[in-house]
């Protein structure tokens, strides 16, 4: 696999080629901050979710009414990119249109995944660039999977506590697709315990998004501090048992139940005009 390694004085983070997608994060002290990719749960560790974000009705999305083949999301988690900047402290992994994936996606696009790092703080910025004639309709969403618990928290209960505090309202998934019924929100004056079993039924949807950053880790102790700009929906997701919690702020969520199949009107598609291009991005400050 190639991998690119950027590095400071403070944290050193991998990012491989195949899928642009980065694969540890490691501080001075050598501890692991990130979720090593074990097999027995998932294997995947930050992967990119462009051009939708979870699943489609019967894996399919129309675009003008014509159906293509699309799986959960999307193809660009899969996809070999082109390294075309290489730093000591950053990188950038470019994807572009091809004839592979305008069988899936009729679209001419660029996507630039840039990686670099500042004091202990990994900075992901995805940048959308519409290189057809026409409106460009996408989801886009980011996936970090953080170790649970956190290197040195080993025993401690962990929470979730958002900056802005409040309570959003949950949504679940059936079949993958977003229930549209708003659930009772779990959060509590912005904080909410993780526990494994808060994962049985899937995924934890916020698609009215919750604030712009929060905290992860236990009271006291090792966090993550981790803020995004432009993603005004957010999940929390993680497999009962396993060593990881996703913290996922997206722009775009799955299709609602019995909802179109149309890309452009899934809820929170970026429609963007012909040669426009988009940013989107997530800090992880590691404190501690």
């Amino acid at each position: 696999m190639q991998l690119t390694r950027i590095a400071n004085d403070q944290i050193t983070v991998d990012v491989a080629a195949l899928g642009a997608e980065m694969q540890s994060i490691q501080t001075r002290d050598g501890r692991h901050w990130l979720w090593h990719g074990d097999a027995t749960y998932w294997t995947g560790r930050s992967p990119i979710l462009f051009p939708i974000v979870g699943k489609a009705p019967n894996d399919t999305v129309t675009v003008d009414g014509t159906p293509f083949q699309m799986s959960q999301h999307g193809f660009a988690r899969r996809s070999n990119y082109s390294l075309v900047v290489e730093e000591s402290d950053r990188c950038v992994y470019r994807l572009m249109a091809s004839e592979a994936s305008h069988a899936m996606y009729p679209f001419n696009f660029q996507l630039d995944i840039e990686h670099r790092v500042e004091g202990r703080s990994v900075v992901v910025t995805a940048t959308v660039t519409n290189r057809d004639k026409r409106v460009m309709p996408f989801g886009i969403g980011f996936h970090p999977a953080f170790a649970w618990p956190l290197p040195g928290a080993e025993g401690q209960s962990h929470w979730v506590v958002l900056d802005e505090g409040g309570a959003p309202p949950l949504h679940r998934l059936s079949g993958g697709l977003v229930e549209p019924e708003a659930l009772p929100s779990p959060f509590e004056n912005g904080r909410l315990a993780l526990n494994h079993d808060l994962f049985k039924a899937d995924a934890m949807l916020f698609p009215e998004g919750a604030g712009a950053g929060l905290r992860y880790g236990p009271e006291a102790g090792p966090s993550v501090h981790f803020t995004w700009e432009n993603l005004p929906n957010f999940a929390l997701w993680s497999k009962p048992g396993a060593g990881f919690v996703c913290l996922e702020p997206w722009h775009g969520t799955a299709a609602e139940v019995g909802g179109s199949e149309e890309l452009s009107e899934r809820p929170y598609s970026e429609l963007l005009g012909p040669g426009a291009s988009a940013r989107y991005s997530f800090r992880a400050e590691l404190v501690g």
